[in-house]
């Protein structure tokens, strides 16, 4: 077949089919723009789930009639600027946008309309575009004093195969509201409001430029939970700065969909980043529970390619090995830095839990259906509720001490002289987790706090200390192994075995010895002592799948975690256990010095902490 040159209109709709693959694609590209334009609040509008009408108004700039022209030409862009020498530099992209393809694509495929005033110009101007066909630029009215409105309708119309491929309109406007949000966390400075069909769903003021005003921007797309146990992240290494907050180990998900990354300003999906969280917080989370995350990495330009995709979800970066140490490096030294934190959300979940559903328990004996007099005047008494909640009427299965020894031991504590407290001594209940009070059922530790009380899970708790301690033991003598006594070959993909090789130092110290045994094949000759009767094989593909997506052995962590879980467990204090009362401080005092503690191996929390103020509101008393 001889070979032809496509005119513009279909070489524009294929275009647009790389760069606008659905509504909410074409809102970011129209979001992006007006970012770089300098706006400092963004309004977004859509109808249909965006396929019928989609509105992106914003106050930037603007642009003048000659720039609107040039605005819906292909490859036209004022976000690159030729160099002295005249070359053109793509590694250096300082704004979101630079393709110069996103309002051509969008009016090849659809009605796009574009009305600016330009800062500093008196008329506004307005131009529209119908699957690829361009009007005359006419004076129009305009609302602000400059910025710019781009309607976009009916989209996909001049393309309708297009059409067939697109999801529901609730599941369109669902990914609208996705992207608003992931530039509205990228960019805390600026003003963002959302609009479906005719419903405000999102509305977030600008926040001050930095760590709060982010911190508050993120409270506002992700909850007020995230805000109340999120920790700081903020480390620098070799020019390549990472900043955000990643939740508490406590306050984990069951998916992976609340993680963020930001390169540079830019909202960007990387499996790099799930690779790294799931390192960093391979000690302190089951391996289906997910933690949440939002994390913003500021580098040279240079040093990353976002020319990947014409998406532009996707980069690459020309150091991934110092990326990846990094974003781990800074969670595990910020997971050390939170020590014995736990969730708030475990305590506002332990507090809903002694509520009951229809308002606090009354006593009342008025039969039902009688009225009585309130402060409104006659009102019908409400039918009867159960008002007990449930477990308080059933009796404990152990053998509890009875209120009258209670009451003996509470005299006899009361006649004892109070000993001087010495230079230097601090009341037990300043510390963090307070002083030992009682054990209730020999499995938790109820200690009072200068401000509220903790209720310690006591197997759960010292799981987690032996396994710190196990830890540091395994890193201080290095980890035993065991040697194979028929050295396992193992086959594998030519490309998968060179990975598996490469990481063979790394591999070392964890107490796995392999060397290559020729193309597609590993030989293993020693294994971790810890993990007994392993098959070598399976744990070598799933170590090369590892290293094939995440760059990293997780396999073999996660299996020698698992098993220092194990060991943890059943060498830790057990519930039914009755401890003293030197045991049970000894026990709280331990748990502040040991990092990670307010979580066991598997991610759940070892402590319950309730404020006075709480506990008395539980009672009227606030």
């Amino acid at each position: 077949m001889p070979i032809r040159r496509l005119p513009p209109e279909t070489v524009n709709r294929i275009a647009a089919g790389e760069v606008v693959e659905r509504p909410a694609s074409a809102i970011k590209e129209l979001v992006e723009n007006a970012l770089d334009a300098g706006s400092t609040r963004v309004e977004v509008e859509a109808h249909g789930g965006g396929l019928t009408r989609i509105l992106v108004a914003d106050d930037g700039c603007g642009l003048s009639p000659d720039e609107l022209l040039l605005a819906v030409e292909r490859h036209a862009t004022s976000k690159l600027a030729p160099q002295d020498d005249g070359s053109w530099d793509l590694l250096r992209i300082a704004t979101l946008g630079f393709r110069g393809e996103a309002l051509p694509s969008i009016g090849s495929v659809a009605r796009l309309s574009i009305t600016s005033r330009a800062k500093g110009a008196s008329d506004a101007h307005s131009l529209l575009v119908e699957g690829g066909a361009m009007g005359a630029v006419a004076p129009a009215p305009f609302p602000g004093p400059h910025g710019a409105r781009v309607e976009v309708r009916d989209l996909f119309y001049a393309t309708p195969a297009r059409l067939k491929f697109m999801k529901s309109e609730r599941a369109e406007a669902m990914a609208i509201a996705e992207e608003i949000k992931r530039q509205a966390m990228a960019h805390e400075a600026v003003g963002f409001t959302l609009d479906l069909d005719g419903k405000r769903v999102l509305r977030l003021s600008a926040e001050h430029p930095g760590p709060d005003g982010r911190l508050a921007r993120l409270a506002a797309v992700l909850g007020r939970d995230f805000q109340d146990n999120a920790i700081l992240i903020d480390q620098e290494r070799e020019g390549v700065r990472l900043t955000g907050f990643a939740g508490l180990p406590t306050y984990s998900r069951g998916n992976a969909a609340h993680q963020y990354l930001f390169v540079n300003g830019r909202p960007v999906r990387d499996r790099l980043l799930q690779g790294a969280l799931r390192a960093a917080y391979a000690d302190y989370l089951a391996r289906d529970r997910h933690p949440t995350a939002a994390l913003y990495l500021e580098l040279d330009p240079t040093q990353v390619d976002v020319n990947v995709h014409p998406a532009k979800a996707e980069v690459r970066f020309r150091d991934p090995a110092l990326v990846r140490g990094l974003l781990i490096g800074a969670l595990r030294h910020s997971l050390a830095a939170a020590g014995h934190r736990a969730s708030t959300t475990v305590a506002a979940a332990a507090l809903g839990g002694f509520r009951p559903q229809s308002g606090p328990p009354s006593y009342s004996p008025s039969p039902a259906g009688f009225s009585a007099w309130g402060a409104g005047g006659w009102t019908p008494s409400p039918q009867p509720t159960a008002q007990i909640l449930p477990g308080l009427t059933q009796v404990s299965a152990r053998v509890e001490t009875s209120f009258g020894e209670v009451l003996e031991q509470a005299v006899a504590y009361a006649d004892q002289p109070a000993a001087a407290p010495h230079p230097g001594h601090v009341d037990p209940i300043d510390h963090p987790l307070g002083a030992a009070r009682a054990q209730l059922h020999e499995t938790y530790v109820v200690a009072q706090t200068r401000d509220g009380i903790v209720i310690v899970d006591q197997h759960a708790a010292h799981e987690r200390l032996v396994y710190e301690r196990m830890k540091i033991e395994m890193a201080a003598g290095g980890v035993a192994r065991q040697a194979l006594l028929l050295p396992e070959v193992v086959e594998l993909d030519p490309a998968e075995a060179e990975r598996v090789v490469a990481k063979a130092d790394e591999l070392a110290e964890m107490g796995l010895i392999v060397e290559g045994f020729g193309p597609g094949a590993v030989l293993v000759r020693e294994t971790p002592a810890l993990l007994g009767e392993t098959d070598a094989g399976a744990l070598i593909r799933d170590i090369a799948d590892d290293l094939s997506e995440n760059g990293q052995a997780l396999a073999l962590k996660e299996r020698m975690a698992e098993v220092c879980g194990t060991m943890a467990c059943h060498g830790s204090i057990r519930a039914g256990r009755r401890l003293t009362g030197e045991e049970m401080n000894a026990l709280l005092r331990q748990m502040e010095a040991t990092p990670h503690s307010g979580q066991c191996n598997h991610g759940r929390p070892t402590y319950v902490e309730l404020k006075l103020a709480d506990i008395e509101r539980l009672f009227g008393r606030r």
